[in-house]
């Protein structure tokens, strides 16, 4: 059985006081909770990292970061390498959210530098890829989604590939209140792994947890990952109140 995970991506919010005190009431629930189905993430900003890493040691609860550097270390000021984020603790790192391809311009040359040096420090990577709305509406979405995936992924090692999530995004459904349709995520993540497949092998697809992002709610939560090929989601504004996430988590 492949894991399920339930990731909140708190992107650029919460002060460190209130970081602390959403990463402990979530720890505190679900320590309470150790029969939760799913692995819960939570994806902090950079500055949250330490101090998170210390509220979650004794729970069930792991931790992530958002982003981090192309390269291993050196000068390359505002930068967090791989290494660093490791160190404090986490276990999982995002790479490649639309709003980092989108915004930074990052490409999906500089996304599998970003997952290399991830994977070499000893960290899980949540992989993103997904597609605008003028690409789904010329219907390319499959071919954009194919391209992030073999460019950004898929001269990995079978090895490297297996510490792999991958998280599907509607970038047309990240903020606006749009949400993909069950059968379009589990269309799309079906089209995934059997790109996975055709490239690792079929147990390779099997074992990979691909993820839900885009406007996942507690509302419409159970609806999603009732899909088979959705294993979970990465979630966003709702990760940012406790009992939306802890409703999403549970509907897993």
């Amino acid at each position: 059985m492949r894991k399920k995970i339930v990731a909140g991506n708190w992107k650029m919010n919460m002060d460190l006081n209130e970081g602390y005190r959403l990463a402990e009431s979530i720890n505190n629930y679900f320590r309470q909770k150790p029969s939760t189905k799913a692995e819960v993430v939570l994806c902090p900003p950079f500055i949250h990292l330490a101090g998170v890493a210390d509220i979650l040691k004794d729970g069930n609860v792991f931790l992530g970061a958002q982003n981090c550097a192309s390269e291993p270390s050196g000068a390359y000021t505002g930068e967090v390498s791989a290494v660093m984020i490791r160190s404090t603790g986490a276990q999982f790192v995002i790479i490649g959210h639309s709003e980092r391809r989108t915004y930074y311009n990052e490409d999906n040359k500089t996304l599998l530098k970003k997952t290399i040096q991830a994977l070499k420090a000893g960290l899980k990577v949540i992989f993103c890829c997904g597609e605008v709305i003028q690409e789904r509406e010329s219907g390319i979405h499959f071919d954009v989604v194919k391209r992030q995936l073999e460019e950004g992924l898929f001269s990995l090692s079978a090895e490297d590939f297996s510490r792999i999530v991958i998280a599907y995004e509607p970038v047309w459904a990240i903020g606006t209140g749009l949400t993909a349709t069950p059968s379009q995520a589990q269309e799309m993540h079906k089209f995934i792994r059997d790109l996975v497949e055709n490239k690792y092998g079929i147990g390779a697809a099997q074992d990979l947890t691909i993820l839900y992002g885009g406007s996942c709610k507690p509302s419409n939560a159970r609806e999603i990952f009732a899909e088979v090929d959705v294993d979970g989601g990465l979630i966003g504004g709702a990760s940012l109140k406790k009992e939306d996430f802890i409703a999403i988590v549970e509907a897993v």
